[in-house]
């Protein structure tokens, strides 16, 4: 029976916090605005239209906040370009296992598409995934479920058999009100933070195929 898996970007794939604290800082500066200390940890795994009035306080309109999300999100990009990003341990490896498995992947994130578009091509990752669904996709942002449900449905599998990799709790939380079993990545946050993950681990160096296999298919899991 098919089944897929649906990867977050962000600290799963991808290790770009850097790209993202300093674009942030490098808009703050520039329009002159504040920016909390912890507004990374506050904002993690979220949308930018809830980081920017409800965490940042620097705009309400929807305009404004659209207009500052895109030269954020310019700003990451080019800081992305010179360097400041690297694939993350075991994403190419499990990847390319997956590919040869035939199981069709997706990514469900928080992050613009075109974020997503540009670390694929700069990493070399094309012919990995079959779908993508990104912040333009949703109106609501983790731990609503709404983006892994678009993932599922860009690769044409039912949620009950898709395996969301998260390394974030609102995408553990969003895996489960979607009705899909998760892996908890400790790339960005201790194991405390991972429960209802059906399975744990440091990172995606300790995932396989057949793991993914056992998981989806309701047999037993751990925590590494």
């Amino acid at each position: 029976m098919e089944w897929g898996v649906i990867f977050d970007w962000d600290g799963v794939v991808v290790d770009s916090s850097a790209a993202h604290k300093r674009s942030w800082e490098q808009l703050a500066a520039d329009i002159g605005k504040p920016i909390p200390e912890d507004h990374m940890e506050r904002g993690f795994g979220k949308k930018n239209t809830t980081i920017i009035p409800d965490i940042l306080g620097w705009a309400n309109e929807p305009e404004e906040v659209a207009d500052l999300s895109d030269r954020k999100e310019a700003l990451y990009r080019e800081l992305l370009a010179s360097g400041h990003g690297r694939i993350l341990p075991g994403a190419r490896e499990l990847l390319g296992e997956l590919r040869d498995w035939g199981i069709r992947c997706a990514v469900g994130s928080s992050t613009d598409r075109a974020n997503i578009e540009q670390a694929i091509r700069q990493f070399g990752l094309e012919g990995c995934f079959d779908g993508i669904a990104s912040a333009e996709d949703v109106v609501e942002g983790k731990p609503a479920p709404d983006v892994f449900l678009k993932s599922a449905a860009s690769i044409g599998i039912a949620p009950a058999r898709c395996v969301v990799i998260e390394d974030a709790p609102y995408g553990i939380e969003a895996a489960r009100r979607a009705g899909m079993k998760s892996v908890g990545l400790l790339t960005s946050h201790s194991s405390n933070t991972m429960d209802g993950a059906d399975l744990v681990v440091p990172d995606l160096s300790f995932v396989s195929a057949a793991q993914l296999a056992s998981i989806v298919n309701n047999q037993e899991t751990n925590r590494i």
